[in-house]
């Protein structure tokens, strides 16, 4: 009798592991940890430095938010979230949410929930320092245009700006950025945090400018699985304590600060 009852517990603890085990693997964390999405190739924003350490606006807004979700920063574990696989990666539980200069829009939202917003930035080109050729959008119908697979700002270009623009999609804004330098590409097309960010980067001074052109709004939303409203509201809490207690303008002037960027003030949480 003695030896079914052990059994019976051992069978029962095994079950219990088994379960654990399975929710913990397909919902960004093994409650001791939280995985995170973010950028790794965007300065100012998400990126990730040759040491292993991350930096960035969107690395500082993650970090906050979870604290306030009670993980220290050493229970963070980052994880890359590409353009075109931030929408799989909370779909399929491998992220908790995702803090990338991902912007809301219905399209997004049919699948996923945001959180948010909790950065407001507008569209804009990265040029040449010595390309005066670009001064409106309309100007990229005989060029060359970069961005990356996925991005809302290449189909805003290709549908409404300048159709007849030679459109060139890479997996990052590194490479986008590489093919601007060395000629291969006429323009960089992104948010003018990210490309304020590249620009100001050392080794970049001096060898590239924003245009200055406000071609879209893009209001940043945190990602989360969709219908997880409890986690979106402790989300919007958090953000909301970060604009009060001065947290988020210490964030902005650290991670833009250095390229003269004239951010937008924060804007109002608008995803509930």
């Amino acid at each position: 009798m003695q030896f079914r009852k052990t059994s019976a517990a051992l069978a029962a603890v095994a079950t219990l592991s088994l379960t654990a085990t399975a929710c913990g693997s397909g919902s960004g964390g093994d409650g001791d940890k939280i995985v995170i999405g973010i950028k790794y190739d965007q300065p100012g924003l998400g990126l990730k430095t040759p040491d292993g350490k991350f930096t960035g606006f969107d690395v500082d807004v993650a970090t906050y938010v979870a604290k306030e979700l009670g993980y220290g920063a050493d229970k963070i574990e980052f994880k890359q979230a590409p353009s075109g696989e931030r929408e799989n990666l909370i779909r399929n539980g491998d992220v908790k949410f995702i803090v990338a200069s991902y912007s809301i829009n219905d399209k997004r939202k049919a699948v996923v929930d945001f959180a948010g917003p909790y950065f407001l930035a507008h569209q804009d080109l990265l040029v040449r320092a010595d390309d005066n050729s670009v001064k409106q959008a309309s100007d990229l119908n005989s060029k060359k245009l970069c961005s990356v697979t996925g991005s809302t700002s290449a189909q805003n270009v290709k549908e409404k700006l300048a159709p007849k623009a030679d459109l060139q999609e890479f997996g990052g804004y590194s490479e986008c950025l590489t093919g601007l330098e060395n000629g291969a590409v006429d323009a960089l097309t992104t948010d003018d945090s990210i490309l304020a960010g590249y620009a100001a980067q050392k080794e970049h001074q001096g060898k590239f400018k924003l245009v200055g052109l406000k071609l879209s709004d893009e209001n940043y939303g945190i990602g989360l699985k969709k219908g997880d409203k409890e986690l979106r509201d402790k989300i919007n809490a958090a953000l909301e304590k970060m604009k009060s207690d001065g947290s988020w303008e210490k964030a902005v002037k650290k991670n833009f600060g250095p390229a003269n960027y004239k951010n937008e003030p924060a804007p109002a949480i608008a995803e509930k």
